[in-house]
């Protein structure tokens, strides 16, 4: 799916971007889980684009717990300050394509870019391939 939504990005403005990287998982969840969902869509839309995708910049440096059942306040508080640039070199001067499996408020993909954007010159787009209405 990665891969054809990068495909489908290919005559869009994302077509500008310089790398991609996906949100991360805290270690503790990327061993339970044995993945990280949003890293295999990032690397499909990698390879539709012909973009490099890079997945050890950021890290998430504090374990959320579920944001399923929580407000939208709450969601925000959840993840606020859990991300952090570890290899700036990677990120900055950079139009970067920051992708998520499922955007509901934004705030995992918001507290991501924040980090992101306190490098120089850098310019932080969002890609996702569902969201999910709160009810």
């Amino acid at each position: 799916m990665g891969k054809i939504f990068g495909m489908k990005l290919i005559h869009t403005d994302f077509c500008s971007i310089d790398v991609i990287h996906p949100v991360p998982l805290h270690i503790k969840k990327l061993k339970r889980r044995g993945y990280n969902q949003s890293e295999m869509i990032a690397k499909g839309i990698a390879e539709g684009l012909n973009k490099p995708l890079i997945t050890d910049a950021i890290i998430r440096i504090a374990e959320s717990d579920t944001q399923t059942v929580r407000s939208r306040y709450e969601r925000w508080q959840n993840v606020k300050g859990i991300f952090k640039i570890v290899k700036k070199n990677k990120l900055s001067n950079k139009h970067i394509l920051l992708v998520d499996d499922v955007v509901t408020t934004g705030s995992t993909l918001e507290s991501c870019a924040i980090e992101m954007l306190d490098l120089d010159n850098t310019k932080v787009s969002i890609a996702t391939l569902a969201f999910a209405k709160i009810t």
